[in-house]
């Protein structure tokens, strides 16, 4: 894990290998690791998440961006996601409403979150 300021926001980049993020409770391990770190957004490289997390039916992602939000967390999931978006109107539209936001974003990589966040 390394943690990086960009702009204004501290952002915590969890590696591309390590524990899937596959349940509620991998989530609150993640904000357990993220105390102490000054940490506002975790970027998750999306080898960390599961099929299931991309499938809104199981209610993984839901449950995930909940946990986070509900500690202060912002969460921004870094990768190539078109492969499980071409699967899912309901996945385009949640990815498109989060990214309108300020809580929950879907970027191609890292350069993207350091531009969204003003760096």
């Amino acid at each position: 894990m390394s943690v990086q300021t960009v702009g204004s926001t501290v952002v915590l980049h969890l590696p591309a290998q390590g524990r899937p993020i596959a349940s509620e409770q991998d989530a609150l391990d993640l904000i357990g690791d993220t105390w102490g770190t000054g940490a506002e957004m975790l970027a998750v490289p999306v080898e960390r998440l599961p099929p299931e997390f991309f499938d809104l039916r199981t209610g993984l992602a839901g449950a995930v961006a909940q946990k986070l939000v509900n500690y202060h967390l912002r969460l921004a999931v870094l990768g190539d996601i078109s492969e499980h978006l071409g699967a899912s109107g309901a996945l385009r539209d949640f990815v498109r409403e989060s990214n309108q936001g300020r809580h929950v974003w879907f970027l191609a990589d890292a350069a993207e979150l350091t531009a969204r966040l003003g760096g």
